[in-house]
């Protein structure tokens, strides 16, 4: 893990110290996926201060007066994973009115993937500790964070399901297994290897490199990169695809 003084966003920081050019009333809060160890991740941090202290959230902050949502979600997503590669869009806005014990705060809630190998985590002045969590084995999370990130794993269930955005956890070239590993960690089961590779072989998405895997202690598998322009096009019209 990385450790540097840089100041890591924190929603939770006491009311007072609310920057000048901040919104005191709005946040963004983030849901950062990655695939590791075959299991899909989401990034915490342990806050040091105000009512958040010594407890584990996901990692947010102020939104700027002269800046748009999508660009605090990102600026803060980059700043923690010093990832520059990632996908990110929006999951929703949670407004209950007790959901911050101090005042009034509505947060809006991006979800993003990055690749790990892409990741160097920075923990700055706000945060004891910036860790990977599996999502099936989380500690106890403050405030309503845990209701985001269940929200969060069902909507990308469904995404999964009807649009290709697990190849935004994929390096350039992968093998169909990598690619199963995405769809199985996501959705929390196993899957049928014939059956899984019969239905995405159909969609014509995947392009064969015509090479195979390099230093690899079982035998090489083939690698295969997706089609852009059929990745665009399901992007944009959508599939189901049923396991």
């Amino acid at each position: 893990m990385h450790h540097s003084s840089s100041n890591i966003p924190s929603t939770v920081l006491d009311e007072e110290k609310i920057p000048d050019d901040c919104i005191s009333s709005l946040t963004v809060d983030n849901l950062i996926f990655t695939l590791h160890d075959s299991k899909l991740k989401v990034l915490l941090v342990k806050y040091n201060r105000g009512l958040a202290n010594n407890q584990w959230g996901l990692i947010g902050h102020w939104v700027r007066r002269d800046e748009d949502l999508k660009d605090a979600a990102l600026r803060v997503v980059k700043k923690t994973t010093n990832a520059d590669n990632l996908y990110l869009d929006q999951l929703g806005a949670f407004g209950d009115v007790d959901r911050y014990p101090a005042s009034r705060i509505i947060t809006i809630v991006y979800y993003s993937l990055v690749r790990y190998e892409e990741t160097a985590l920075i923990s700055g002045e706000n945060a004891l500790l910036c860790e990977w969590f599996d999502v099936y084995d989380l500690p106890k999370l403050m405030f309503d964070h845990s209701d985001i990130l269940a929200a969060g794993l069902n909507y990308l269930k469904y995404k999964v399901r009807h649009e290709p955005i697990g190849f935004n956890l994929l390096p350039e070239k992968f093998t169909l297994l990598e690619l199963q590993e995405i769809y199985e960690a996501i959705l929390n089961k196993s899957l049928d290897k014939p059956n899984f590779r019969r239905k995405f072989q159909k969609m014509n998405l995947l392009i064969n490199c015509q090479e195979k895997q390099k230093k690899v202690a079982h035998r090489a598998a083939t690698l295969y990169r997706f089609d852009i322009n059929e990745y665009e096009k399901l992007k944009e019209f959508g599939f189901t695809f049923e396991f």
